[in-house]
């Protein structure tokens, strides 16, 4: 039986513990994320900027609330595109008015997107108006979001690693 690999090379557990803790709050100090993996405040710093500089850790931000943000419904687009190149369709759809992220997918379909708007009528809007109607867009399918549970942040359970 072979041993599993680790999911980027050189990766050890303290560096997962440090993404997993990161993950969880991308606010903590070098020193309280020292004393939580139980390594130097030094040993820290160097393993978050080695974390960074090698592309595992990409940003920090802040978690948000869309409903807070007043953005009351939200819905996945599905997009089928035609003979259009998907890096530069999906990069005209993202910069769209709502619309949050612009994935590629596998199957029968071509681009899924997730789009929050403040009401109805300003969701239809843009998946009618903005995202349908677009050049390069063949057809569009969207699915109104009932309720969202998350779940894990990438690298936030480090023994799931192992």
């Amino acid at each position: 039986m072979t041993q599993p690999q680790p999911p980027h090379p050189g990766l050890d557990s303290t560096d997962r513990q440090i993404i997993a803790e990161l993950s969880r709050d991308g606010r903590l100090s070098m020193r309280q994320l020292a004393l939580l993996v139980h390594i130097s405040r030094t040993a820290a710093h160097t393993r978050v900027q080695k974390l960074i500089s090698h592309g595992v850790i990409n940003g920090f931000g802040a978690q948000t609330d869309r409903k807070a943000l007043g953005l009351n419904v939200s819905a996945l687009v599905v997009v089928k595109i035609g003979d259009v190149a998907w890096g530069e369709i999906a990069a005209q759809l993202a910069r769209l008015p709502f619309v949050e992220k612009a994935q590629a997918v596998s199957g029968d379909i071509d681009i899924i997107l997730t789009v929050s708007a403040p009401d109805h009528e300003q969701l239809s809007q843009a998946i009618l108006r903005d995202i349908h109607t677009m050049p390069g867009v063949i057809s569009t399918r969207s699915h109104l979001i009932l309720d969202e549970i998350i779940g894990h942040a990438p690298g936030s359970t480090p023994d799931a690693w192992h």
